[in-house]
């Protein structure tokens, strides 16, 4: 084996340690493990390409490390704030690393896709479709956070703003996408609000317990998207209902209005509705102004284009529509059902078709495939 080539190659493998965000000292231990392995290795199985090899090498090294250094960190952390003894508490330290990943030398943003990649346990690709961006685009704003934060001592919890938004995100995503999250996102949702007495957060408390009280009505046979028009109510969970409702009333009552509390508003509406036909769209618009009022979101923008289409007609709901943009998902999925209450089957079943080659989810594909199709039958019958 040629060492000298591995004395070559050692400055070129450690820069690209230190551009993915290892420090220079972690670093350069890892590259001293990926030499030994090499010395050891390739003198009966030389790599094909030793650059690649020493890298990929080196890089697993730094990662196993740096989760030896971060496990040994959390443990000091659970020393140090560990409870006096007696009765065991119904807490563990999942919220506190929450805080301490929300890290106070991030924007929000960072912050939020970086806990959720860390602690919450969902990919770059799920993390990237609930910010609405290209997955490229979000593991280049994860791996900038990274190094903003590498060598900063983990010391310093984030704000309270920031942990709400990253459990309404971990709470979406275990409720509608490939992990099961959902449980664990109202588990610290409840132990926060027990914490800290605040209306926002009651009212993210609030607003996850009643959307998780209609999950068992939202597939059917195969993991089939029912819709919530055609949802069976019978099988919503009312003691959720009730409860979300309740912890509601009482955060909003401090007239402290945040935008998860004016979520929570509407889906209580939902929740009270006997009948789909029942449900009180007039009010749903008023708490969707209110919650654009409070956040500008373009994706409450939509939804309140669906609720005026509701309210006041599908031909007021396209009116609402021209102020979406359209290259926002879901916009084409939500003309497509305003054009088909005006009686525009052809164009909607198009847009329908169009929508599901865009979706991001298997079950949302496959319902707006059926969608499409069932129109393109109505216009041949």
């Amino acid at each position: 084996m040629n060492e000298a080539l591995l004395r070559e190659l050692v400055p070129a493998v450690l820069g690209v340690l230190v551009r993915r965000g290892a420090d220079f000292a972690a670093a350069e231990d890892a590259v001293q493990e990926a030499v030994i392995r090499a010395l050891q290795s390739w003198p009966a199985d030389p790599p094909r390409d030793p650059k690649a090899w020493l890298v990929t090498i080196a890089w697993h090294k730094f990662l196993d490390a740096a989760r030896s250094e971060t496990s040994r960190h959390g443990r000091e952390l659970a020393v140090e704030f560990e409870p006096p003894t007696g009765p065991v508490p119904d807490t563990d330290d999942s919220l506190w690393l929450y805080f301490l990943c929300a890290h106070p030398a991030l924007s929000p943003g960072s912050a939020v896709a970086l806990t959720l990649r860390a602690v919450g346990g969902l990919t770059t690709r799920q993390i990237a479709t609930a910010y609405l961006v290209p997955e490229a685009t979000m593991a280049q704003r994860i791996s900038r956070a990274k190094r903003q934060i590498s060598g900063q001592p983990l010391d310093r919890p984030g704000n309270l703003a920031t942990v709400l938004r990253v459990l309404y995100l971990v709470f979406n995503e275990g409720y509608s996408g490939d992990v099961d999250l959902a449980a664990e996102a109202i588990r610290l949702t409840r132990q926060l609000a027990a914490a800290t007495g605040d209306p926002e957060v009651a009212g993210l408390l609030a607003l996850i317990l009643l959307h998780h009280a209609r999950r068992a009505s939202r597939t059917g046979p195969g993991g089939r998207l029912v819709p919530l028009a055609e949802q069976d109510r019978t099988r919503w969970d009312t003691d959720l209902i009730a409860e979300g409702v309740t912890i509601l009333q009482t955060a909003l009552a401090r007239d402290r209005l945040g935008e998860y509390q004016a979520q929570a508003a509407i889906a209580a509406l939902h929740a009270d509705a006997p009948t789909a036909a029942e449900t009180d769209w007039a009010q749903i618009v008023e708490w969707y102004d209110e919650l654009l009022h409070l956040t500008g979101s373009p994706v409450v923008r939509l939804n309140r284009a669906v609720a005026v289409g509701q309210a006041d007609g599908p031909q007021a709901g396209l009116a609402a529509l021209r102020s979406v943009d359209p290259g926002l998902p879901r916009y084409t999925a939500v003309r497509a059902h305003l054009l088909e209450r005006v009686g525009d089957l052809e164009q909607a079943a198009d847009l329908y078709a169009e929508a599901a080659h865009a979706a991001t989810s298997t079950p949302e594909r496959d319902h707006l495939t059926r969608e499409a199709a069932r129109l393109r039958q109505l216009l041949r019958s």
